[in-house]
């Protein structure tokens, strides 16, 4: 027991560069104080001290602000970062080394007493507010961007963004960052493809103008090009 405690003490250290001392941690921290509290509602549950553990959960949401179902089974070192809003429902499995930012909700689709809410494999990273949906898996060293909300099961290693979420990158190697502005950007991508593609048709007009020997007028446009240019490449540095 003590040196579960002491392991869980060891990953709010690993994982907030914040985290200064052992008291400050213990005494600061909801995301590791709702663990704790879990694991006491969990023991009940498979006790079958089901209303006492419903109980003891519902305090937890009342002293925490996260709600964990004391069905709900989460492997070791896990961490819940800040922690406001996060909810994890019943049949939900997280596996180890799992970080989760405040807002994250693990929920389900279907009123069906089965599992219905998301398995998570180890070494996962969801960023903030972003949802898993029903009993979907997300593989080992994925992670889930911000607001993101993912309906379909993940493979490992992969990057998962936007509504609905969907791979915009596959890695195939666990999560050593946690950094969520090296998410990538569909939007910057977006844009991105549209500057690429007028960069295309500028070069045909140019040829066109040497062919047929009449001068297009220059792009009213093209300041503004220059400048979305150059404030992706600032985000980029």
């Amino acid at each position: 027991m003590f040196k579960t405690l002491r392991e869980d003490i060891q990953t709010v250290f690993a994982k907030d560069p914040a985290a200064r001392s052992t008291l400050e941690v213990i005494l600061c921290y909801p995301g590791l104080h709702a663990l704790w509290l879990h694991r006491l509602a969990h023991f009940l549950w498979q006790h079958k001290l089901r209303l006492l553990a419903r109980l003891l959960s519902h305090l937890n949401r009342f002293l925490t602000n996260i709600e964990i179902h004391p069905g709900a089974k989460i492997g070791r070192r896990f961490f819940i970062d800040h922690g406001a809003g996060v909810v994890i429902g019943e049949t939900s499995e997280i596996g180890d080394d799992v970080l989760l930012y405040q807002g994250v909700v693990l929920g389900g689709t279907t009123l069906e007493k089965k599992k219905r809410h998301p398995t998570l494999g180890n070494n996962v990273v969801m960023g903030s507010g972003a949802i898993a949906l029903g009993p979907i898996t997300i593989g080992d060293g994925a992670r889930i961007g911000s607001g993101s909300v993912v309906v379909k099961s993940v493979p490992p290693g992969a990057t998962v963004v936007g509504i609905p979420g969907k791979v915009v990158e596959d890695r195939r190697r666990p999560v050593v960052d946690l950094e969520h502005g090296k998410l990538p950007d569909p939007v910057a991508e977006a844009i991105r493809l549209v500057l690429r593609e007028q960069d295309k048709l500028e070069e045909r007009l140019e040829r066109l103008e040497k062919a047929s020997g009449v001068a297009i007028p220059e792009d009213e446009l093209e300041p503004e090009r220059k400048k979305i240019e150059h404030e992706l490449e600032a985000e980029e540095g």
